[in-house]
């Protein structure tokens, strides 16, 4: 019987930090280049090497300013700020690469359908259909205000919103062109058959748009939705929309219940529950022996700032952490930040306290922390695979570009050797690299295809 083969993203920030904070001060890290292009050439290409399947781009509108608050802490420590455009990366790597995938995070609250559906459409032809959209829809007060509003949009309209902005996108993306409308004939002097391109009309709720989509099908057309909610709203706009999933879990238990609901979910929607993957955030220390990576693991907490992840995960939840003594339990607030981050925190445990969250973010963030050898990285991270049923993971960095190269030259080759991972990447746009070859498009099935037939 084939092995399960473990999908890959590298997760970072056009930043200096992104998830494990403090480590930007640690000597080996570069990651205060991350203005020039070179810093992201070489970080694409040494992903390639190591047959990643994407680099996974973060991205917020807004800053964290919760915590004390203030934004104090967040620019000494440089906590996701500042931070720059995700997108105007993407072409320079793409062009350095042949093979790795780019998913970007994009808040769709602050954006037009119209000018996104051909900002991704510009990247997907750019990069020979290699592109992926993460859906936000936001979370941050600062970023509201930033953006000309009194405070946030309520946590389901946001999602409300998000679904109508989708079917335009659809529209746009996958109705506007058919699919033989270029022509590009210099004899006839016609490039695009006019009868084959057709204008969107949509006049909702929150959107109205009438235009020609104004750039041509892309090899994807619609690039690769990614998604990472898990509220109880958040889960029905991944089962209509979301081909991947972003998520999080401490627990093996908490993290295949979840699995098992979206997939399900997936099927009421009238999908195939398997054209879904799961990528799990993670951060691993690896050396070649245990010994090395414990001695590592030491030598990067010295440099972590578990203190700037308290701060970062006050706006993800809303909650000022710091108006708690450090054994106070944190209590439940009903507010528009992360609506899962703020149930996991105060309702499914109500004895959390600051001491305990600072003792979790040792290495400056939140995600499960791997250590070790080779073989007991790869051991867990079979194990999380073979027992909650996601497809990959989200390899959060500690030390640029060390962290990769420690998990390229080291893992990789492990997993390799089990043949739980590939060996050569498969051709094709990301799509088929992620659901095989010839599904370079939406499934029929999919939300998006209805568009496809709604001007025939």
């Amino acid at each position: 019987m084939t092995k399960k083969q473990i999908l890959l993203n590298a997760f970072n920030m056009n930043c200096v930090g992104h998830i494990n904070h403090g480590l930007w001060t640690h000597p080996r890290d570069t990651s205060t280049a991350y203005k020039t292009l070179d810093y992201w050439t070489h970080l694409a290409r040494l992903l390639e090497r190591g047959l990643f399947d994407g680099l996974f781009l973060a991205d917020i509108v807004g800053v964290y300013d919760v915590y004390q608050d203030s934004a104090d802490l967040t620019l000494r420590e440089s906590i996701q700020l500042p931070v720059n455009d995700p997108l105007l990366i993407v072409p320079a790597m793409a062009a350095a690469t042949r093979h790795l995938g780019f998913g970007v995070t994009v808040n769709l609250t602050y954006e037009a359908p119209y000018l996104l559906a051909r900002r991704f459409s510009t990247l997907d032809h750019l990069t020979q259909g290699r592109v992926g959209w993460n859906i936000v829809t936001g979370y941050l007060e600062s970023a509201a205000r930033a953006m000309g509003l009194s405070g946030q949009i309520a946590h389901d309209e946001r999602y409300d919103r998000a679904d109508e902005f989708l079917d335009v996108a659809y529209q746009l993306w996958e109705g506007s062109w058919d699919a033989d409308a270029v022509k590009a004939d210099k004899r006839a002097r016609v490039y695009a058959d006019p009868a084959a391109v057709r204008r969107v009309d949509h006049d909702g709720k929150y959107y109205r748009v009438q235009g020609y989509h104004l750039a041509e099908p892309s090899p994807q057309r619609t690039p690769v939705l990614y998604q990472a909610g898990s509220s109880g709203r958040g889960l029905a706009f991944a089962a209509r929309h979301a081909e991947c999933v972003f998520v999080s879990s401490q627990t093996k238990e908490g993290l295949r219940k979840l699995v098992s609901e979206l997939r399900a979910a997936v099927a009421r929607e009238g999908r195939d529950p398997r054209d879904i993957k799961f990528f799990m955030g993670i951060t691993a220390v690896v050396g070649r022996t245990e010994r090395e990576a414990r001695d590592k693991h030491a030598e990067y907490l010295r440099y972590a700032s578990p203190e700037a992840g308290l701060a970062h995960y006050a706006s993800s939840t809303g909650i000022d952490f710091s108006t708690y003594a450090p054994d106070e339990p944190i209590r439940y607030v009903k507010n528009n930040a992360i609506e899962s981050a703020v149930r996991s925190l105060t309702v499914a445990r109500t004895d959390r306290t600051v001491r305990d969250l600072l003792a979790d973010m040792a290495l400056g963030g939140r995600y499960p922390a791997l250590v070790g050898s080779a073989a007991q990285v790869a051991d867990e991270l079979e194990s999380w695979v073979a027992e909650t049923g996601i497809d990959g993971f989200n390899l959060a960095r500690t030390v640029t570009p060390e962290c990769y190269e420690d998990f390229i030259d080291l893992v990789i080759p492990e997993l390799q050797s089990r043949g739980s991972y590939k060996t050569a990447y498969a051709d094709g746009t990301l799509r088929e690299k992620l659901f095989g070859a010839g599904r370079a498009a939406l499934p029929d099935v999919h939300a998006g295809a209805r568009a496809r037939t709604a001007y025939a």
